[in-house]
């Protein structure tokens, strides 16, 4: 079966059609044309403004004239993260869908439900004749996942509408109404290169099996970081008996990811080479044991390796381990406002070698509270300042404060209470959504986040539940057609 066959065929073929495009964030050149496109073949009003972002306006159908112009929105890239052992190149090879009993997942990447279920919506809404509904403005942004940056760029008066529904969140029966501000911070060490001594046992370790996913919505889940792991290991046997030195070493990719896998190349003294063997083996017994119920497939692989050319100097090799050692990774803190909600948190994300001699440690952290989003970041700078690295911020993005009072949110309320026979949930989300950067542009707007059940979201094990899809359709749908009219002063 293919996921075309699936129900409502509407929403999953165009989330077919969304799979063999490429959409990489900062690359959404292909997803962009096929959305334009697909305006013109619909003859339906679009517009592109100069970041990238895509407005498909669709009038209201015939008796809804004076109801309520709805805005529904997605971000069109997503996450490319792949297993170590698969080939894909995700500029130009569509993703491959499987189906798995109740759920839809890719062969070894991600899926791109994250954001491709709500486009698909979008579209379906946009396409279909068996909705009565007022005025549509379906607005896809780009470059969501690494900057926010179409939400930021959106000019004043792009759309018209009061309510926007932001069709990107991952539990159906749950209506988020706030989420976390957030900001990245970089650390960047310069290093000078040695040769490599002789009489040493060369080896590459690698932490493999983790289950990543979201550093936002995962955060709080325990699970393991693979740099994290990684670093443990290696500043355990940094002291000077061993001699160890440090060739290579890297791990994570995306600041929002949590880290699945990461690597080292290291060298120690000849005569300590079955220490090193035997300590590993009692470091991941250990491991294993803190993170049975998280990370089953947790494993740490090591291998002996020719001798490098070249090593980093022992001072900052030294200080780049031990500062990872100390920067904080995980929850912080939880909300004192909403019961089980995350308030700040930091991802220890990424540790890249680039050109130039210079190593970038990437972290991102996050809270509701915008001091304490000030507070966590500025004491992951504090480990780097210390440790003699360059510290770069990114720009950073607000939050978006919850509005219990809200009418969209009542309306969707009642209306999930009609469908279903029971209460949705009301919740705020600790990863990032666009919503706060839209009430910098648009204040009156009024706001809800709705979506499917997804899992592992950017991870190469996201997988999306079918049967919610379906509950997510019907539900849009019912929103959609129960918007009341425009009130008059």
């Amino acid at each position: 079966m293919s996921i075309k066959d699936l129900e409502p065929k509407i929403v999953w073929n165009y989330f077919h059609d969304i799979t063999q495009i490429p959409r990489p964030s900062k690359k959404e050149e292909k997803i962009i044309a096929y959305l334009l496109n697909f305006a013109r073949e619909h003859n339906l009003e679009a517009k592109k403004d100069k970041a990238g972002n895509v407005l498909i306006t669709k009038a209201a159908t015939p008796g809804k004239e004076d109801v309520q112009t709805v805005i529904l929105q997605s971000h069109v890239d997503m996450v490319c993260e792949k297993n170590s052992d698969v080939t894909h190149d995700f500029d130009n090879d569509p993703i491959e869908t499987v189906i798995d009993g109740d759920w839809v997942k890719a062969n070894g990447t991600t899926l791109g439900a994250d954001n491709g279920i709500g486009i698909a919506a979008q579209l379906a809404v946009l396409a279909s004749d068996q909705i009565a509904h007022g005025k549509i403005e379906a607005l896809f942004t780009i470059d969501e996942e690494t900057g926010l940056t179409g939400a930021s760029s959106l000019e004043p008066g792009f759309f018209t509408g009061n309510i926007l529904l932001n069709l990107d969140t991952e539990e159906e029966g749950e209506i988020y109404i706030g989420c976390a501000g957030g900001k990245g911070t970089k650390a960047y060490f310069k290093y000078k290169e040695k040769d490599a001594p002789k009489k040493y046992f060369w080896f590459k370790i690698q932490v493999k099996g983790l289950r990543g996913g979201h550093s936002g919505s995962d955060i709080d889940k325990g699970f393991g970081n693979a740099n994290k792991i990684l670093n443990r290991f290696l500043h355990s046997i940094m002291r000077k008996k061993y001699g160890m030195v440090l060739s290579e070493i890297g791990g994570g990719n995306l600041h929002n990811a949590i880290a699945r896998e990461a690597y080292a190349i290291v060298g120690v003294k000849d005569k300590y080479k079955e220490d090193i063997r035997v300590k590993l083996n009692v470091f991941l017994a250990n491991i294993q044991n803190e993170y049975k119920k998280t990370e089953p497939n947790l494993d740490i692989h090591l291998e002996s390796v020719q001798m490098p050319s070249k090593i980093i100097k022992r001072g900052v090799a030294e200080k780049l381990i031990q500062s990872i050692y100390a920067c904080p990774h995980g929850v912080i803190s939880m909300s004192s406002d909403i019961d089980g909600l995350v308030e700040t948190s930091t991802n220890l994300a990424s540790v890249k070698m680039l050109e130039d001699h210079t190593i970038e440690v990437g972290t991102s952290q996050r809270s509701s509270v915008e001091s304490r989003k000030d507070d966590i970041v500025n004491m992951v700078s504090a480990v780097f300042d210390l440790a003699g690295a360059k510290v770069i911020h990114g720009e950073g993005y607000p939050g978006w404060q919850p509005n219990t009072d809200s009418p969209i949110l009542r309306l969707a309320k009642q209306e999930y209470k009609n469908l279903y026979n029971k209460n949705a949930e009301v919740k705020a989300i600790h990863a990032g959504l666009e919503c706060g950067l839209f009430l910098e542009k648009y204040p009156h707007l009024d706001m809800i986040s709705i979506g499917p059940d997804m899992t592992d979201v950017h991870s190469p094990d996201e997988k999306m539940n079918i049967p919610s899809v379906g509950k997510f359709w019907d539900y849009l749908v019912r929103i959609l057609e129960n918007i009341p009219a425009e009130t008059t002063e």
